[in-house]
């Protein structure tokens, strides 16, 4: 996602990131911000260290130096903050146990991470609130309002659930009426730890959003029969999808 003042973030890093970022032309990354630690949630969580390079500053470096590397300079990365929930950024540790927010030896990158735990915190022009979620496993959702202005009705808000089977009332009560509603819909069938079709429409209704996008559908049905069963505010996302605010 990326900010109107040009802060660029990602929610969660799949498995797929490297490929994403390759594909999207996504070259710019400032921070990350993490849903749960489930594998399909953090598996590229790696790759942040490109963005280390693409955010550090040039060094100059000559023969002699032990960092040499032939060329008149070396990168200096800079750490990139994640935020997450103090369960999640524990899980982290456990399935990267390298990452450290200093550099390694001889240069290389852990990657850098500087771990918050913030439930609410800024990123650029956005303000970002943590969501309370049950999955079933450590995990939240995330609330984002961008003012486009000093008035109220110039605030845009997105609410960003991935994954839960039930949505506290506090929850639906602070993502009441946003702009955009990203949620989590896995297949019309019940699921122990995710919103089923109907679940996830009773839930839209008592949120009231403007749109909707459902995320995180298995396949058991296509895009087409999707888009035939749901009301016309409320779309099966997509790869390579994006949305554009409108002030």
């Amino acid at each position: 996602m990326t900010a109107d003042d040009g802060t660029a973030f990602l929610i969660d890093t799949p498995p797929e990131m490297r490929l994403a970022c390759v594909e999207y032309g996504i070259d710019k990354v400032d921070a990350v911000v993490i849903t749960h630690a489930h594998i399909d949630h953090v598996a590229g969580f790696d790759d942040v260290r490109r963005f280390n390079t693409l955010n550090g500053t040039r060094v100059p470096c000559a023969p002699g130096d032990p960092l040499y590397r032939g060329l008149p300079y070396r990168i200096e990365g800079k750490p990139m903050t994640c935020y997450a929930m103090p369960d999640t950024i524990e899980q982290l540790h456990r399935i990267f146990p390298y990452i450290s927010a200093e550099g390694g030896e001889n240069g290389l990158f852990r990657p850098m991470i500087e771990f918050d735990p913030s439930g609410s915190f800024t990123l650029g022009s956005v303000a970002v609130e943590r969501l309370n979620v049950e999955h079933g496993f450590p995990c939240c959702g995330y609330l984002l309002r961008e003012a486009s202005g000093e008035e109220e009705a110039g605030v845009r808000t997105l609410a960003y659930i991935s994954d839960c089977h039930v949505l506290p009332d506090e929850t639906l009560g602070r993502i009441h009426g946003v702009d955009v509603l990203v949620l989590n819909c896995l297949r019309e069938r019940p699921h122990p730890t995710h919103l089923s079709l109907s679940e996830s429409l009773a839930y839209i209704g008592r949120v009231a959003p403007k749109k909707t996008y459902l995320i995180h559908m298995c396949h058991d049905i296509s895009h087409a029969e999707w888009l035939a069963k749901l009301p016309a505010c409320v779309k099966p996302a997509y790869d390579g999808l994006e949305l554009r605010a409108c002030s």
